[in-house]
Order: C-alpha cells, then sequence, then structure tokens
C-alpha cells in the first residue's frame, strides 16, 4: 500500500489526524517506553505539579505527527530523517489532538521533503516542530 510518491507533492499540501487522548495510551505509551514519569501515571503526584493533574506524555503527542506523516502524508514508504519538536502546553486525558504536516519545502535532488507540524488542542498549538522526510519517486517501467 504506497502512499503518496515525491511526485504527488506541492508545497503547501497538508493532511491531519485527530485522537481523543485517553487513559489507556497513558499506560500504554508508559509501558512500551518505559517513561513512567509520574505526572503521567500518578494523579496523587500530578495534583502537586503545576499542572494540577495528570498529563499526557510529550511524545504521544509526537507520536500522532508520525502517524500522519507514515499513513497520509506522504504515506507509507516515507522514512523520517529528522524532527524539531517544542512542547508549548500540557495534553490531559480527554483532550482531543489535532495533529497536523504542512509541506514547506520539496528537494527533488535529494527526494526530501519538509513539512511544518504541530498539534493542537481547542485550536491552541500544544507542539510546534518540523520534520524531513525521504520520500519514494515514482518509478517508470
Amino acid at each position: 500500500m504506497p502512499g503518496l510518491f515525491l511526485e504527488d507533492l506541492s508545497v503547501g499540501q497538508s493532511a491531519e489526524l485527530v485522537r481523543a487522548v485517553a487513559e489507556a495510551d497513558l499506560v500504554a505509551f508508559a509501558e512500551v517506553t518505559g517513561d513512567t514519569n509520574p505526572v503521567h501515571l500518578d494523579a496523587d503526584y500530578a495534583a502537586t505539579t503545576p499542572f494540577g493533574e495528570r498529563i499526557a506524555h510529550g511524545m504521544l503527542s509526537a507520536g500522532y505527527i508520525s502517524a500522519v506523516l507514515g499513513t497520509t502524508l506522504p504515506g507509507p514508504g516515507a522514512v523520517y530523517l529528522s524532527q524539531s519538536l517544542a512542547f508549548k502546553r500540557p495534553v490531559r486525558i480527554g483532550d482531543e489532538v489535532t495533529a497536523r504536516a504542512t509541506v514547506t519545502a520539496i528537494d527533488a535532488a535529494k527526494a526530501r521533503v519538509t513539512l511544518a507540524t504541530t498539534c493542537l488542542v481547542r485550536g491552541k498549538a500544544v507542539v510546534d516542530g518540523e520534520a524531513v522526510v525521504l520520500v519514494p519517486r515514482r518509478t517508470t517501467a
């Protein structure tokens, strides 16, 4: 199931996905990664932090960006080369996160595409960054 080829892409092209953050997501992320920071998992501890409650792992939101890149834009076949991330606001259990990627540059010679990446909750950025991916070319027979 191939995604978009380099030749299919243009600057300004965008894609997004929306995910609601559930309790089970935090538990599963902690189990898979080993990140058991109590601000994510322990309500009593989290209540003593500036957030006042448990918050999602920042990299969970970053994972939603990865999902956009790997499934939609450019999609299957794209390979991550780099990703910068700036965490702007906390994400809480029950928040609906919109992850968006927008093509900002195409390097046809190297088959690399740069995308602005962001995650939004209630219209406000919680994560901003930039990704560079290697994109397959359409083969001619």
